[in-house]
């Protein structure tokens, strides 16, 4: 049942995402000043977007651990921060092309939103390395809850921060006061890809999480055969019956 609702997760997510793409490619027009390149803004943007949504996100259930202690919300926390790290090399990836393209840079120092997203980025790189470097499950598990509360509460102070600062190249895509304001035949393929953006987290999320709870049912049932195995051993051999009498 799980595995089926799964898969039309999946199905769902592929056919979002290649309609956008498709709409994006055919039906959005072509950037008067950057030309196609511009393109690649219907893939950075949402990934970008959602990648930051997912960091939030792991800061909410770490909020649910501490208050419940109960484990999988910690396992919620640590797979959507580990999906929104992987979709934040994904954002730098495609955002340096753009740049590059566009304006002939990798990567402009001088621009907050860019500068910005590196940061967040960057600290939550150093989530799995301070989580895997505590070997007490509860103690890591408590103090990766903390340290998801505070970088995702981070997350929105930041943006908002970015949103009011000046723009040096980056354009401010959905503000309608800096001139940002995006045409119908580009707001239909955006929010498109965004509503698929967030399906495909979604997706790898739920995959993870199925993965990583299969294992741990594994390592359980593997515990207790070895604790089995152990007590027949600590018992020693059973003791032979005795060979049956034949009565004449």
């Amino acid at each position: 049942m799980y595995s089926s609702k799964l898969r039309s997760l999946s199905l769902a997510t592929a056919a979002v995402l290649t309609g956008a793409f498709v709409l994006a490619a055919f039906y959005a027009p072509i950037e008067a000043d950057q030309g196609f390149s511009q393109k690649i803004f219907y893939v950075h943007v949402p990934m970008a977007i959602v990648a930051l949504g997912g960091f939030v996100f792991g800061g909410i259930e770490a909020v649910r651990y501490l208050r419940t202690r109960d484990p999988r919300h910690d396992m919620r926390s640590y797979v959507a921060i580990h999906m929104s790290v992987i979709l934040g090399v994904g954002v730098l990836v495609t955002g340096s092309i753009w740049a590059r393209a566009s304006w002939n840079v990798w990567f402009e120092w001088r621009e907050p939103t860019l500068v910005s997203f590196l940061i967040i980025f960057l600290l939550y790189c150093t989530y799995q390395p301070l989580r895997f470097s505590i070997v007490d499950p509860e103690r890591q598990a408590r103090y990766a809850s903390v340290f998801a509360i505070t970088a995702g509460a981070f997350v929105p102070l930041n943006f908002m921060a970015v949103r009011l600062a000046d723009p040096f190249i980056h354009p401010r895509i959905l503000n309608n006061t800096t001139g940002g304001a995006l045409p119908v035949e580009m707001k239909i393929p955006f929010y498109i890809a965004l509503v698929g953006m967030t399906l495909l987290f979604v997706t790898l999320w739920k995959l993870e999480m199925t993965h990583k709870l299969a294992r741990g049912r594994v390592r359980s049932l593997q515990r207790r055969v070895d604790a089995a195995a152990g007590d027949r051993d600590a018992l020693g051999p059973a003791p032979r019956s005795a060979a049956p009498q034949v009565i004449a």
